[in-house]
């Protein structure tokens, strides 16, 4: 199933993208798409649900995050080998573990502003794991069992605040409109195999990113597996996973980052697109 929130910010519905690829309202069904709605049992209740009786939504309204209400916004770190090579970091012998606020995630094709003082924005395609069930010192044989599903994400990053400031990653990686997921929350058994899954980010239809999930250092299942024995995964909490190379603060001979105007597009095979613009700092 691809599960979708869509509407005014603050005010999304729960919907479904059906067989003609348009939104099928699921207000009477469940109140929305998030840790609660997945953890009472409420992809069991959409997955009975006749589509065929529901009207498509008309228009073609703003698609929100594709998971609401989210509490725990994770990330991983140098999670490919050749992005950490651009970077000029050593190979992580464990996952590095931070956190982006959840007050940074926004709709898959809302503006991204930048933030009073930016000099060095950026941006890191990754794949997402939406989190389905309580999770705690999981064995590595029940990790995927935690797992609802996956979206497309964009870990927007702000260098000289995450690098050059003092202090952890943390203050470079959510300020407003840092994380935009969706457009889909995909249920798992849409993707067999999360390890399979070709990446792509243009700005102003330039390639700046091409990669693969194949080439991720620590694998999805290894990931939630790790994150479960440091903390408790809730349903709704999300895990984004690492950017393949392309960023442009490893850009040589000098890094191309993000300004006001330029136009950020990306996307996972099975997980639909993004399109973002870069705009001013407003109030």
């Amino acid at each position: 199933m691809k599960l979708v929130r869509y509407g005014a910010p603050g005010r999304e519905k729960p919907g479904i993208i059906g067989d003609d690829g348009k939104i099928r309202d699921l207000s009477r069904l469940v109140k929305d798409i998030d840790g609660a709605m997945l953890a009472s049992g409420g992809l069991a209740k959409i997955k009975k649900a006749n589509l065929k009786r529901m009207k498509p939504v008309s228009g073609k309204p703003r698609l929100g995050p594709c998971i609401g209400n989210v509490k725990n916004f994770i990330a991983i770190g140098l999670n490919y080998s050749d992005h950490a090579a651009e970077a000029g970091m050593p190979i992580p012998k464990e996952p590095i573990i931070f956190n982006k606020a959840p007050s940074c995630i926004c709709g898959p094709n809302d503006d991204t502003m930048t933030p009073k003082g930016s000099t060095k924005l950026d941006y890191e395609v990754e794949l997402g794991v939406v989190i389905g069930s309580r999770a705690r010192y999981l064995s590595k044989s029940a990790a995927m069992d935690a797992v609802a599903g996956y979206c497309l994400a964009n870990d927007v990053s702000e260098r000289e605040f995450q690098i050059e400031r003092a202090g952890q990653w943390t203050k470079g990686k959510g300020s407003e409109t840092f994380g935009p997921l969706g457009p889909w929350l995909v249920t798992k058994d849409e993707v067999p195999n999360p390890q399979k899954l070709e990446m792509w980010l243009t700005v102003n239809g330039e390639t700046r990113q091409k990669g693969s999930t194949k080439t991720m250092i620590f694998g999805v299942s290894h990931v939630v597996w790790y994150c479960s024995q440091f903390m408790v995964l809730e349903p709704g909490d999300v895990i984004i996973t690492g950017t393949p190379p392309g960023v442009a603060f490893g850009m040589k001979p000098e890094p191309k980052y993000l300004k006001v105007g330029d136009v950020v597009k990306l996307g996972i095979t099975g997980l639909g697109e993004q399109t973002q613009k870069v705009v001013r700092f407003k109030m």
